[in-house]
Parts: structure tokens; sequence; C-alpha cells
């Protein structure tokens, strides 16, 4: 860089051009001998991103916060940090803050938008997106409105909500569960297994959005051993402290039963399909990794009339009709299907299904 040349500008090229690392070492030393503000702190921030060091980003990025509390700027780097080490929550939390300084800090908002559309919120991001003018955000805005549509237009959930959702929840989400909503779906399970398949052992079993091990706790005298899967890092932290699972994965149970054999004598799926509209992949992905004479036994809220319906709660709902439907399509028996009560909701019971599909020897 010539002597009279601008630092940050001389970094911004370096980062343009590929050479991240290399900007992110200027600036830090720059920081370092005392000649650097906000700019230069929230640029380090962008350049060891762009250099895939998260960890070092995120350090620098909460010494910037900290030392300009009151800078947008600096709040949002501090937002992308987060965002690029899986903390979405706290992402969220950062970039509102900024724009709580500054509601114009049109960057922070539409990072606000993406993040909001990422955690499965379709309408809270439209808004924020809504707020940005137009003919300066088009080109940036485009796959990010292509992409809302799908999320608000699909037959489930968003995975990203449901990630979100019970990233937040679960450090308490066994005592929010357990006492404020009087949860049993997986004690409800268990009940119908004993009745279908009693004396069963020895299982090789998948918990479908296993949470934090609820249900395999409920299961672990009949296995011999237990695979979980969730959308939440979170929980899955908590389910292996359970020591209860073989293997626990980070996924979505739709791709998780798309892969594989027929590997499972018993897949459980407690309260989690509530957060699926169309069970029709999921059934026939079950049927595919179940072993012959395995079973499926899972929970749902009743929907009264409809194949399927969304609730108030952003929970789907699903009639008996439907279930008996799908099992016939993909291949499944009926063993048992019963009306039961999940959990409360304001105190008031919530109608449930629970069902026994049995693979054909």
């Amino acid at each position: 860089m010539p002597p009279d040349g601008d630092p940050l500008e001389h970094a911004e090229e370096l980062i343009r051009t590929g050479r991240a690392a290399e900007a992110a070492r200027l600036l830090h030393a720059r920081i370092t001998e005392g000649r650097g503000g906000v700019l230069a702190r929230t640029l380090l921030v962008t350049a060891q991103l762009a250099a895939g060091d998260a960890a070092a980003a995120l350090e620098s990025a909460r010494e910037a916060a900290a030392l300009n509390p009151n800078v947008p700027e600096a709040l949002a780097a501090l937002g992308d940090a987060l965002l690029s080490s899986g903390h979405l929550p706290a992402a969220i939390a950062e970039y509102r803050r900024a724009l709580r300084i500054d509601p114009d800090a049109a960057l922070a908002r539409f990072k606000l938008g993406a993040a909001w559309l990422e955690a499965g919120e379709a309408v809270k991001a439209r808004e924020q997106f809504a707020m940005l003018d137009p003919g300066a955000w088009d080109e940036r805005l485009a796959p990010l409105l292509e992409r809302l549509e799908i999320v608000q237009n699909q037959q489930r959930s968003d995975a990203g909500y449901v990630r979100h959702l019970f990233d937040q929840f679960s450090a308490d989400y066994d005592a929010r569960m357990r006492g404020q909503l009087a949860y049993q779906a997986p004690e409800v399970l268990r009940a119908l297994a004993d009745l279908v398949m009693p004396g069963a052992h020895d299982l090789a079993v998948l918990d479908l959005g296993c949470g934090t091990g609820l249900a395999g706790a409920a299961f672990a005298d009949m296995a011999a051993a237990i695979d979980g899967i969730d959308l939440s890092p979170a929980m899955i932290a908590r389910a292996r402290d359970r020591l209860l699972y073989r293997h626990l994965s980070v996924g979505d149970l739709e791709t998780a039963l798309g892969a594989g054999g027929a590997d499972y004598d018993l897949i459980l799926a407690a309260d989690t399909l509530v957060y699926l509209g169309d069970l029709a992949p999921t059934l026939a992905g079950a049927a595919r990794r179940l072993r012959p004479d395995g079973f499926f036994l899972f929970s749902v809220e009743r929907a009264p009339q409809a194949d399927f319906e969304l609730g108030p709660k952003r929970r789907w709902r699903h009639s008996e009709k439907y279930l008996r439907t799908l099992a016939d399509r993909a291949g499944l028996n009926v063993a048992g299907l019963i009306e039961c009560t999940p959990r409360l909701e304001l105190s008031a019971p919530v109608a449930g299904l629970a069902a026994a599909l049995q693979k054909p020897i």
C-alpha cells in the first residue's frame, strides 16, 4: 500500500480480491497499535468472517460492541459474527438493538429481515424488507423474497422456525413441558407399544425429533440401541447429557428417513409430526427404514375434518382418516390408533391421536 493510501480502503480491496486473511492481519496490527477506531474494528470482523475464522470474528465483534455500545455498525457486526457462529437468536437481538439506536440503518434492517427468514419467521422478515427502499435493495432482496414465498406456502413448518423455537426453549424445556403443559406424549406411546408389541426388547430404535430425550427415556428398557435426530443443536446437546443414545445428529427427519436402509425395529415421533402438514414423505420414509415386522409409533394433534390443517399455535393437526389413508399408501398396517391427550394448552386438554403402524413381514 502507498504511504499516503487509506488503510481501510486497502483492507477492503484485499477482502474483495480474496485476500481476507491478509486484511485481517493488517487491521489487527493497526488496532493493536492503537490506530484503529470503530470502522477498523467492524472491518476486522468482516475480514475474519471472509477468511473463515468465525471464532476470531466473534471475539473481535464482542470487543467492538463493548467499546462502542451505541454505534449501530458495531452491533450489526456482532450480529454477523453471532450468526456465523450459529447463534441465530442472539444475532437477531443485536440487529434489533442496532435499529433501536438508528431506525434508518438500512443494512442492519436488511440483515434482520434475512435473519428472521432464516428463523422461518416469514411475516417478520417481510415486515423488515417492506421498510427498505426497493430501488436500493431490489437486487439483494430478490432471492430472499423468493425464499420467503416458499416458506409461506410450504405444507410444513419451516425447518429454520422449528430450530429457532427449540433452541430458545432448550434450557428449561423439560420443566416447561412437564410442568406447565403436562406433556405425556412419550408415555402415551409407551403404553401403546405395550399393547401392540408386548414383551419386545433389544430393539434398534430411531427417535425422530428426539428433543431432550424424553421419548428415549420412556423406551430405553426396550432398546438395544437408540439413535436420535433433531433440528435443534441445543436440544441435541441436552439429549446427549442423558447418555441414552448411540448416535445423535442435527438434521431434518424427512431427509434422515430418505437415507440408509431398513435399519430399525421401532421408529418414534413423540409430538414431532405437529410441525409437518403433509405426512406422506414421512410415512413413506418410515416404511423404508423399518425392518419387516417393525413399528412406527407417533402422536399428532387431531383435526376434526380436514386431512391436515394449521392450528392457531402454528402446530399442524391431522385427521384419523388421513392417517389411515397414508398408512395404506405406504404399505403399513394400522396396529393401533387411539385418541389421547398429549399435552395441555392454556390448561385445556389438546385432542390428539396416537398411532402404531406396522410393516408387514
